[in-house]
């Protein structure tokens, strides 16, 4: 080696890549809409007819975290009924709230007008029949028993095949206000009956004064017929 040269040496550093966090895993959409039927299923327990749900698209753009603890409920205003808004949450870990557009149909059996009614008739059975269709695209207040229409009274009158609904037929009181009611008072063993003034009209079901031939005011429950059942 020659005398006053200086050898430096270099040292070369390796570069680490910075570590880089793990993806998060996402929500898998097909349990949300399995979610939302059971639910709506739920809701819908005791319509009459054959109920069907379906759950609209969820935008898989959305890139839901996974959540372990998915909770379904209905928004304010919307309810379980033809085309609807349902709400889907999770609160941990991470907090996320959709609202996922989904369509309830019940097809059942309803009534319609036989033939055209008169205002003031009392319906029969003969004055109605069946149709079947989907209740949830008719309005409110449809009737799917015949014993909801028999013996109301027609409030407007009105065409064959008109769809009945609840403001179309009033309840016709069983008792008016000062008839002659008969009071029946039943006991163990025993039964007394007496006649009296009704003091008001009654529907069946509900309480109603009546006035015996004593003067006294008795209070009972009208039924058909002109007849009042009073407690002991």
């Amino acid at each position: 080696m020659l005398a006053g040269i200086m050898v430096s040496s270099i040292c070369f550093a390796e570069s680490v890549p910075a570590s880089t966090p793990a993806p998060i895993a996402k929500q898998n959409l097909v349990i949300v809409k399995t979610k939302i039927i059971e639910f709506l299923e739920t809701q819908t327990i005791g319509y009459p007819g054959k109920v069907s749900v379906q759950a609209g698209a969820i935008d898989s753009n959305l890139k839901l975290a996974q959540c372990p603890d998915v909770q379904v409920f209905m928004p304010t205003g919307s309810k379980a009924w033809g085309k609807t808004s349902v709400g889907v949450r999770c609160n941990a870990p991470n907090v996320w709230t959709i609202y996922v557009q989904a369509t309830v149909n019940v097809i059942a059996q309803y009534l319609v007008a036989a033939s055209p009614l008169a205002q003031g008739q009392v319906v029969t059975s003969q004055d109605i029949l069946f149709q079947s269709g989907d209740l949830t695209q008719l309005p409110a207040g449809v009737f799917t028993d015949q014993a909801q229409a028999i013996g109301r009274t027609v409030n407007i009158s009105m065409n064959a095949g008109t769809v009945l609904r609840q403001e179309m037929l009033k309840i016709a009181p069983v008792v008016q206000q000062g008839q002659t009611v008969m009071l029946t008072t039943k006991g163990s063993g025993f039964s007394v009956s007496a006649e009296g003034l009704a003091m008001a009209k009654a529907n069946e079901g509900q309480v109603v004064q009546v006035k015996v031939a004593s003067g006294q005011v008795v209070t009972g429950i009208a039924r058909n017929g002109g007849q009042v059942e009073v407690g002991f």
